[in-house]
């Protein structure tokens, strides 16, 4: 017999008719281009970047709400000036004052970034709550019937107060704006027909309307049907400006992800171009620096996985901050290799000097960290190697899978010269080109430096005379 559990019951189909009403609403949002960004549920981080535009923006809307105050206040005393009320009883400053002082604690929450919801829906409901009894008023202060004040032009702030929601990029806040703007109007309405003692008369002639107290029930129809339209169409441009601010976050976030992967220069020029293609390069004069960890394969038998890694991570963070403290940029990691240029992203007069200094500073961490390092904890040893010369700086790969990168003889010399360290005894090495090019661009080494003429190079076809920067 088949089983009634609260499990089978959860996973019962929904009833067809409001399968068949999520459809529709389904198709309708994906016809205004909606469908995707409210479907998906949005990451983190993009979540994070929304709330902090909104934020923002909620602070112009308070500076708005500031200017339309003394808009407002001003043109009434322009107003009071030149036709003064019967009376002396005048509501409107009295509102104007308190919406004032309720306006600048808004914003005073608003630039502390401490505006919860429950407030900002207050913070609507009041906008319009004092709207319409300031057009309420009016009747008082002129002791005329209450019809009188259908007619204030003042109505049209209804529709900046619906439109400032906007700028927040959130169509509950626009949708609940022209709620209470259609509720208001109607209770004004409701009041002028039912509740003033001094009635204003129902007519169906716009002559009499415009010229006496009297109501015309279509014109305050009219009236609410376009609060009801400006609000359904700036909900809409809403929510699909809010599309729009959530594809343009998750691509800063992507942007900011592949600045990790890629140096800034390049993520940078990716961005500018919309695209790029394999087989694209450029020549550069540049430098190229190989740095290796001595001893991998022998800790990779020694350590635990993740002590291997952290020994690693912590290796390329002093050769990276070298390299980048000098102007340089990581091409590639090569297990625990690092290829760098100078020069290559980033043309300049100086990269055979930048990366020399680097290979300094990189022998000075090494040995810093090396004195300071904790009992049991293996000590680095590297090797490193600079040469200079034309390289072309581009991409390689095909369409699925591409990577910008330095191709030429100096990245091979670097490399041979990297590994000829072992049979040197020494730390660091540089073709004596390389060394005479840095001194050329004002280079001055920290220590003495040894030059061995007419050296065998495995890999290269003739002797080369070698730079000794360091030794092992």
């Amino acid at each position: 017999m088949p089983s009634t559990s609260d499990g089978a019951a959860a996973a019962a189909p929904p009833h067809p008719a409001r399968a068949a009403l999520r459809r529709v609403a389904e198709g309708l949002l994906r016809l205004l281009g909606l469908g995707r960004d409210l479907a998906e549920p949005l990451p983190p981080r993009v979540q994070a970047m929304v709330r902090e535009q909104q934020a923002s923006a909620e602070i112009l809307i308070g500076l708005a709400q500031v200017a339309a105050i003394a808009t407002f206040g001003a043109l009434y005393a322009i107003a009071r000036h030149y036709n003064p009320p019967p009376t002396a009883i005048e509501p409107v400053p009295i509102a104007l004052g308190l919406y004032a002082v309720f306006t600048g604690f808004r914003l005073w929450l608003a630039l502390r970034r401490r505006l919860s919801a429950p407030l900002l829906v207050a913070s609507v409901v009041i906008d319009m709550t004092v709207l319409m009894i300031t057009i309420w008023s009016f009747h008082l202060q002129y002791m005329a019937p209450s019809a009188i004040s259908l007619k204030a032009a003042t109505l049209m702030y209804v529709f900046i107060l619906i439109a400032l929601r906007a700028l927040r990029f959130d169509a509950f806040y626009v949708l609940l704006a022209g709620a209470c703007a259609i509720l208001g109007w109607a209770s004004l309405v409701g009041y002028a027909l039912l509740v003033d003692p001094m009635l204003g008369a129902i007519t169906r002639s716009f002559l009499d309307y415009v010229t006496s107290p009297k109501v015309l029930l279509g014109a305050e129809f009219d009236k609410a049907v376009s609060i009801g339209m400006v609000t359904a169409l700036l909900a809409l441009v809403v929510l699909r400006g809010r599309r729009l601010l959530v594809d343009f976050a998750r691509e800063g976030i992507a942007a900011a992800e592949l600045s990790r992967f890629l140096v800034p220069e390049v993520a940078q020029r990716i961005r500018r171009s919309g695209g790029v293609m394999a087989g694209t390069a450029e020549r550069r004069q540049a430098a190229i620096l190989m740095a290796d960890l001595r001893g991998f394969t022998r800790l990779a038998r020694e350590r635990p996985p993740c002590e291997l890694l952290a020994l690693l991570g912590e290796y390329q963070r002093l050769v990276v901050a070298a390299v980048h403290g000098r102007g340089g940029s990581i091409d590639k990691y090569l297990g625990d290799g690092v290829l760098a240029s100078f020069g290559a992203v980033r043309p300049n007069g100086t990269y055979a000097a930048d990366a020399l200094r680097a290979v300094e500073d990189i022998l000075a961490a090494i040995a810093a960290r090396n004195a300071a390092r904790p009992p049991g904890v293996p000590a680095f040893e590297v090797g490193v190697a600079v040469a200079c010369g034309e390289v072309l700086f581009g991409t390689v790969g095909d369409a699925d899978r591409l990577e910008y990168t330095v191709i030429g003889d100096p990245v091979n010399l670097a490399a041979k010269l990297e590994k000829h360290n072992k049979a040197e005894a020494s730390q660091a090495l540089a073709d004596h080109a390389t060394h005479e090019l840095a001194l050329a661009q004002d280079y001055a080494p920290r220590a003495a430096v040894e030059v061995r003429p007419a050296r065998t190079v495995a890999g290269v076809p003739a002797p080369l005379d070698l730079v000794v920067l360091g030794r092992g």
